[in-house]
Parts: C-alpha cells; sequence; structure tokens
C-alpha cells in the first residue's frame, strides 16, 4: 500500500466523458456510479471536494447542436443549460442518500485576486466541516478565453492546494501514465508510482483525449506539478473502473500515483499563490550573479542585482523573474513600483523581493504557462 494512512479530505475531478452519453447528454448511469462511490467516501468520515467536467458537453445538444459547438459565445450558452442540468442531477442522487451538495463556479481571477483567493478557501472549508459536498466547475459561461483554466484538470489541482486536500483523484478515459503513448506504441508500459517529474515523462505526455473533454495528459501532467508542489499526493485513473475511488484511497488502484519523496519541500499556502494563482504583472531581469545567489536561497533580491524592468506594476504586484540570457527562474512579490524601481530606491536597504516572497521554478517543478 503506497499510503502509510487513508486521507481525510479528497478532491476528485470527473472529465466530461466520464459523465456524459455517447449522443453527448449527462448519463444518468454514470452519474449514479460516481455518487455512490463518493457517498461511500463520505460514510467513512471523509470530507470530499468534486470537481466537475461536463457543463458543456451536457447541454449543447439542448440548444439544438449535433456536434460540440466550436465558438466561444455558443460554448457559453451551451455551459448555461448543462450546468444547471448536472447540478439538478447531483443534487437529486446525493440528497438520496442524506448528503447535501453545493454548487461553487469559479473563475481563473477568483484565484489571481489575493483576498477572492482565501475567501474561497473560507466557503470551502466551512462547507466541509458542515458535511456539505462542495461541487465545482469554471464558469464557462462568463469566462472569456485568456482567463479560462483550460480544462478542469488545473482547476482540481489549484482547488486541492486551496483546501489544503490529502489527495487528489483526477478520473476520466485515460487508465494512467505510460512510458509512452499506448495507441502507438505496444511496448509502452504503465507507471504505477511516480516521485518526480521528469523531461522524459513530460516527453510522453501527449496531448491525446477524449473528442468530448478538453484535457489530454499535459494537461494532467501540469495539475500533478501543482499538487506535487504542495505535498498533495495524485492519483490518475480510468472512470469506469468499478470502485476506482474506493481502491484510490485504499492506495490500490489500478493507474498513476504521483507522490513526491521523503525530503521534497512543499511549497506554503502563501507560496502556493505566488507560484500558481497570482498571474505576474511585470518582469524583472537580473545579473548573473544575483541569480546564482537566488537559487542558492542565500539572499533577497536588492536594487543593485536588477538589469531591466519590463512592464508596469505596483508595489506588492506578483513579477515574473529573469536572468540576462533571457531564462526565467521564478516569479516573486515586488516591494517597489515599475517607476519606483526605475526611479532608483535611493540605497534603502529594504528588499526589492524578500527571499520568502520568492518562487524557484527550478525547485518545484511549476509549469511556467501557470
Amino acid at each position: 500500500m503506497l499510503h502509510s494512512k487513508k486521507p481525510n479530505r479528497v478532491v476528485i475531478k470527473i472529465g466530461s466523458s466520464s459523465l456524459t452519453s455517447l449522443h453527448g447528454e449527462v448519463s444518468r448511469k454514470k452519474l449514479e456510479k460516481l455518487v455512490d462511490q463518493v457517498v461511500a467516501l463520505k460514510d467513512e468520515g471523509m470530507e470530499v471536494v468534486l470537481v466537475s467536467s461536463g457543463a458543456v458537453a451536457a447541454g449543447y445538444r439542448k440548444l439544438g447542436f449535433i456536434e460540440r459547438p466550436s465558438s466561444l459565445p455558443e460554448k457559453q450558452a451551451a455551459a448555461s443549460i448543462g450546468q444547471g442540468l448536472l447540478m439538478e442531477s447531483y443534487s437529486e442522487l446525493f440528497l438520496s442518500h442524506g448528503y447535501v451538495a453545493s454548487q461553487i463556479l469559479i473563475t481563473r481571477t477568483d484565484f489571481s485576486n489575493e483576498n477572492r483567493y482565501y475567501n474561497m478557501s473560507n466557503t470551502i472549508n466551512v462547507l466541509l466541516e458542515r458535511g456539505i459536498i462542495p461541487i465545482v466547475n469554471e464558469n464557462d459561461t462568463v469566462t472569456v478565453d485568456r482567463l479560462k483554466f483550460g480544462d478542469n484538470d488545473t482547476l482540481s489541482a489549484k482547488v486541492a492546494a486551496l483546501i489544503n486536500a490529502d489527495q487528489l483523484m483526477i478520473l476520466s478515459d485515460i487508465d494512467g501514465l505510460y512510458t509512452d503513448n499506448p495507441s502507438t506504441n505496444p511496448d509502452a508500459k504503465m507507471l504505477e508510482h511516480v516521485t518526480e517529474i521528469t523531461e522524459s515523462i513530460e516527453a510522453a505526455a501527449g496531448d491525446s483525449g477524449s473528442a468530448v473533454g478538453t484535457g489530454g495528459m499535459k494537461s494532467k501532467i501540469d495539475a500533478v506539478k501543482i499538487s506535487m508542489a504542495s505535498g498533495i499526493s495524485t492519483f490518475l485513473g480510468k472512470a469506469d473502473i468499478p470502485d476506482i475511488l474506493i481502491d484510490a484511497v485504499n492506495g490500490n488502484a489500478h493507474g498513476t500515483y504521483f507522490e513526491n519523496k521523503p525530503e521534497s519541500a512543499n511549497l506554503d499556502r502563501k507560496r502556493q499563490w505566488i507560484a500558481f494563482n497570482s498571474g505576474p504583472e511585470g518582469k524583472i531581469i537580473i545579473h548573473k550573479k544575483a541569480k546564482e545567489a537566488l537559487l542558492e536561497g542565500s539572499k533577497s533580491l536588492y536594487s543593485g542585482d536588477v538589469k531591466e524592468v519590463k512592464g508596469k506594476f505596483e508595489n506588492g504586484a506578483v513579477v515574473k523573474i529573469g536572468d540576462d540570457s533571457g531564462e526565467e527562474i521564478g516569479v516573486g512579490v515586488v516591494n517597489y513600483s515599475t517607476e519606483q524601481l526605475q526611479e532608483g530606491t535611493d540605497g534603502k536597504k529594504k528588499a526589492i523581493i524578500d527571499r520568502e516572497a520568492f518562487v524557484c521554478y527550478f525547485d518545484f517543478c511549476i509549469p511556467a504557462s501557470l
């Protein structure tokens, strides 16, 4: 068994193809199987958050489309119908077992604003403490492409970090991480346990996935990076395997377990927000010696370390930090605005970026795109 004890707080991500029928509508049978497993976890005393895809897939046929729409307005219209259908089904099924479900619709800006980030955490914690099952989805009806998470794999990892979950379970039509694409390479082998996201793993992660969903293996690996950096174990498995959730929390499910090495460092809550959710507003280019000292963790960043300032930002903003070769090395909270940095800090001893407000990409395999 992989885990020394069962997780108490779990986040479950379920993909669109795992919830809908071949006709693109919500499958009552699939929902019942999922709900029965979640209820079994709840009956054992676990706190469960469900990150559910399927709103667009569930709603587009009600709009008269034969195939999933491609334009943003059509997708948003489909989501406005499908989200209601999903919640109606979830609520009815959970109530039949004596549990109450709640709906939480999230946009990327809810994470990028620090106050809203902590408010979300407080709300979900109250729901969990009261025995409620929060059902989370991206608010597809109002979200524009440039502010989208892209898929619920990323959203589920961010939610898991937000509430300090013990385990994230990503369920889809993919049964695990392979050494290569199993559909094209018959010799590809599934990896049961992973403690580090290597270059070979990233290379093996293709974009294959269901036509119904939006997330392929690459998006799942990016999600795993977030959860691992936050000290959260992750399981990737196939949704239609009987009792997959029950087996996953017991550490003996068919799929891939991702878990940090015992000596690995984890991001605290503040640095999780800086790394994954803040949305950098500018960039600071630093000298080579400053980069070396910063990566060694021996100092903060001061005015003499800065070679160039890019973008317009205020005091307290999160900015990217790069070197003069063009390589990005991390992100941090800046103590001065663009104008103050360009004018000079008048020899003040206050750091431009404090060491504890800096997150290095090399310390925690963070997707630089997030």
